[in-house]
């Protein structure tokens, strides 16, 4: 099945004469007999319904449906995206062992990696998003794990993830990927080397700004029950709620998709000739540098980009943002609504590719001549500040 058949039909939970899997709340599970409460309850399995912290059917059908489109092993859920980058890079590793991390990665994951990998013993260093193969020469020979995030959602530097793969399965080490920028609808991370496709479905997953949920697909057997182990041990569990409003969501992942990438790439292409933008951090631009990666690898490209600001000073940056009128000021990304925030980020491995003032966009699902009328009077009261 192609990916759009997937998405309506995969999923659809135990009763199929129900379009939407109901909602299944549940603590405490009810067995006939003492043998299957004993069984459903050993610890190396969580296969099915055994202790409603571990899902139910609604979370289930969820998980059916998702493995279906990453197109792997299983997946897991969890309660949001960084609880998804963290329950993976803790299967994979143990005290002693080195993990190499993008140098664009998320913010909280740095810090995870600095203040919690660091205090069990384990070791980051991180490596220039443009490295390729090169990443090579930073494995070491207790190095279990390669984070990425292609492109960094930050910064939007592509990363090689096959040539990055091949060095680090050369390594017996396994290769993690934050695919949320581009869902598993644009881009095929277990297809092209990754062991655990990570999710943030707060985002296009949820697709309207009222979930919170993150997910890891594992390409393979050998990295499932670690992922569950570390999720049962940490005790994540995620609401059957979250998990109902994740899988509509879904439902429609490829039809909104569609139309964040056709509103980006309109919005972006004008945004290059505006005089106060002196870079669109877009992989979808063929002036990007990460333009060839994107093309040879991906087969689309969300709504989320960079621009390095020619603001004369703080003071007009705020009255650029502060003047828009169809964009929202704040966190996350990934809704129906267009979302703008400063770029605020830290790099210890490579140089930044702003210049200027950094600020990200996401563009929504709002008329695209609306959201260029917008922006255009926002520069307009911007460049009447000194």
């Amino acid at each position: 099945m192609k990916k759009d058949t997937k998405l309506t039909h995969t999923g659809r939970g135990e009763d199929w004469q129900l379009i939407n899997p109901p909602v299944a709340r549940a603590s405490t599970i009810l067995f006939p007999t003492l043998k299957e409460f004993e069984e459903n309850g050993r610890a190396d399995r969580f296969t099915g319904l055994h202790y409603g912290l571990h899902g139910t059917h609604t979370a289930f059908a969820l998980e059916e449906a998702l493995t279906a489109l990453e197109g792997g092993y299983r997946t897991a859920l969890v309660p949001s995206g960084l609880a998804a980058i963290t329950v993976a890079l803790l299967a994979c590793v143990k005290a002693g062992n080195h993990v190499l991390v993008a140098d664009c990665c998320y913010g909280p994951v740095r810090r995870f990696c600095e203040l919690h990998l660091a205090r069990l013993g384990v070791a980051t260093t991180y490596f220039d998003p443009a490295a390729g193969a090169g990443i090579e020469a930073l494995f070491r020979p207790e190095t279990r794990a390669v984070l990425c995030e292609a492109p960094g959602s930050l910064t939007f530097e592509m990363q090689d993830i096959p040539a990055i793969a091949a060095v680090a399965h050369g390594h017996d080490a396994a290769v993690l990927m934050d695919n949320t920028w581009a869902t598993p609808y644009f881009f095929d991370a277990l297809a092209h080397g990754v062991d655990l496709s990570i999710q943030a479905g707060t985002k296009y997953i949820g697709g309207h700004a009222d979930v919170m949920i993150g997910s890891v697909a594992v390409k393979d057997e050998r990295w499932w029950q670690p992922v569950r182990d570390v999720i049962a041990d940490y005790g994540y569990g995620v609401s059957p709620d979250d998990c109902y409003l994740a899988l509509r969501g879904l439902r429609t992942l490829g039809a909104r998709l569609k139309a964040h990438q056709a509103n980006a790439l309109e919005v972006t292409s004008w945004l290059e000739k505006r005089p106060e933008v002196a870079r669109v951090l877009y992989p979808a631009l063929p002036s990007d540098p990460g333009y060839a990666i994107w093309k040879r690898d991906f087969t689309g490209a969300s709504g989320l980009f960079g621009v390095d600001l020619r603001a004369p000073s703080r003071a007009a940056l705020e009255v650029f943002v502060d003047s828009l009128e169809l964009f929202g000021i704040g966190s996350s990304w990934g809704g129906f609504e267009s979302l703008i925030v400063p770029a605020v980020f830290k790099r210890t491995a490579s140089r930044s590719p702003f210049l200027n003032h950094a600020i990200r966009l996401h563009i929504g699902l709002e008329d695209p001549a609306d959201i260029i009328v917008d922006l255009e009077q926002a520069f307009n009261k911007m460049n009447q500040v000194k």
